[in-house]
């Protein structure tokens, strides 16, 4: 049976690096007290070593680029749907033609 991927609020992966950090736990302590994979742990610490505080976002709060990525393919999406239509209305005016 498979398990289910827990997803932890931002707060609770900061509070968790800090837990290794501030207070020297070892990551396997941490992970103990805290029911979290010691891999996941890991990711969370280099993820707030290469980001600082921007390292967890959450949902509404993207990086820049993820943002510009998220506008980008809205556009395409529209754009494409435009396309569509305008294939649709030109074959409805070609067969009305003839």
């Amino acid at each position: 049976m498979s398990k289910v991927r827990g997803q932890y609020p931002p707060e609770f992966k900061r509070q968790a690096v800090a837990m290794m950090t501030d207070q020297g736990l070892s990551v396997a302590e941490v992970a103990r007290r805290l029911g979290v994979s010691e891999s996941r742990l890991h990711e969370w610490k280099k993820a707030v070593r290469e980001n600082g505080p921007a390292a967890f976002p959450g949902s509404g709060h993207q990086t820049p680029l993820e943002e510009e990525n998220r506008r980008l393919r809205a556009e395409v999406k529209r754009l494409e749907m435009e396309r569509d239509l305008l294939k649709k209305a030109t074959a409805f005016f070609a067969a009305q033609g003839k």
